[in-house]
């Protein structure tokens, strides 16, 4: 099974982020004096428990994500916070009239998504279309993050691999769509590097 080098990105990330004025000034004090944007670990228990009530086995790299971190304040982009354990849930329970109703009534025929066929969609990194992307799996997708707008996490487990990881999203009203990653560690990569890139007017 395949090893997630989470503390040294989520070190990394980190030394970033309190490099960044506008993202300290949002902090709380006591998180600023600790140096450290990230939660105690979640136990193995805390995880499992998770899992029960979603039931569902959640993908390894997000497992260990939840081992090494228990949520985490603010990845420096569009999203809220990244959830706990605790607090991850279906992206229905919170945003079924807000958010998924809203994007299908958009993009949709007669209330049917428009179809987006395998040779469009299985497509990742630069040559991606965020617009291809399939919004029916909104309804089973699973939120990772507090929302900012309309921009957020999500694992989607309607594409698993062989190892099981899920696909992951960015999604947002002005991509419009979703940047679509083979997995949450992919995902997590993905953003740290659109921080880093974006610093000059983020910062």
């Amino acid at each position: 099974m395949a090893s997630f080098d989470w503390p040294e990105l989520l070190t990394e990330w980190n030394q970033e982020l309190l490099k960044c004025s506008k993202v300290v000034d949002a902090l709380p004090p006591e998180i600023v004096r600790a140096g450290w944007l990230g939660s105690p670990s979640a136990t193995e228990r805390q995880i499992q428990e998770t899992e029960a009530r979603l039931d569902v086995a959640l993908p390894p790299s997000y497992r260990e994500f939840l081992a090494v971190t228990n949520g985490w304040l603010t990845t420096g982009n569009w999203v809220g916070k990244v959830w706990s354990a605790t607090e991850v849930e279906w992206y229905r329970v919170r945003h079924q009239e807000d958010a998924i109703d809203a994007w299908l009534t958009g993009a949709s025929e007669g209330g049917v998504p428009y179809p987006v066929p395998d040779d469009e969609y299985f497509i990742y990194g630069e040559k991606q279309d965020t617009a291809s992307v399939r919004l029916e799996y909104l309804q089973t997708s699973l939120e990772l993050t507090e929302e900012s707008g309309t921009e957020v996490y999500l694992l989607n487990p309607q594409i698993v691999t062989p190892e099981g990881e899920w696909e992951a999203w960015f999604l947002a009203h002005w991509l419009p769509g979703a940047v679509r990653y083979r997995t949450f560690w992919d995902l997590m990569n993905g953003e740290y590097r659109s921080f880093l890139a974006a610093r000059g007017y983020r910062c």
